[in-house]
């Protein structure tokens, strides 16, 4: 599973997420880090209001949490959403030492991520993916060397 530095990566680096079933989830900064949620028609289920997507928690194990709102839990994303989420610019996985090599094209370019699991190198691929797709900042120099207007 990624670690939650790793998932906190990926959130600011603007992966969106849908709750479905399924899908696991952290509550970051308070002394529950190490707490792995599930979205669960039983258990931990999504609501849609007008402010947005609310994470429900039924049931008496979750004794402290009524309900809390989308963005103030961290996403962790399981290796096949991770795949799902390269799409056609996946090109392989490999075992290398020390862990493993994702390898994604990137235009004309194909670029590897190597990580000590799977899981986290996919992710990092897909933050390669995000910082590909993303415009650059307003403080960051663009291709040309000046900085964007």
């Amino acid at each position: 599973m990624l670690d939650l530095d790793l998932a906190q990566q990926l959130r600011k680096a603007g992966l969106a997420w849908n709750p479905l079933p399924g899908d696991r989830f952290v509550l970051p900064g308070r002394n529950m880090d190490d707490e792995v949620f599930v979205v669960s028609h039983m258990v931990v289920e999504i609501h849609d209001t007008p402010g947005g997507q609310v994470i429900g928690f039924n049931g008496t194990t979750e004794w402290a949490l009524d309900s809390l709102e989308q963005r103030q839990v961290v996403w962790m994303p399981r290796e096949t959403q991770l795949r799902e989420l390269l799409g056609d610019r996946f090109v392989g996985l490999e075992s290398v030492t020390g862990g493993w090599a994702v390898t994604l094209q990137l235009g004309e370019e194909q670029v590897r991520e190597v990580d000590a699991d799977a899981e986290s190198a996919y992710a990092r691929a897909v933050l390669t993916v995000l910082a590909a797709l993303s415009p650059n900042e307003p403080d960051e120099p663009d291709e040309s060397g000046e900085g964007a207007s």
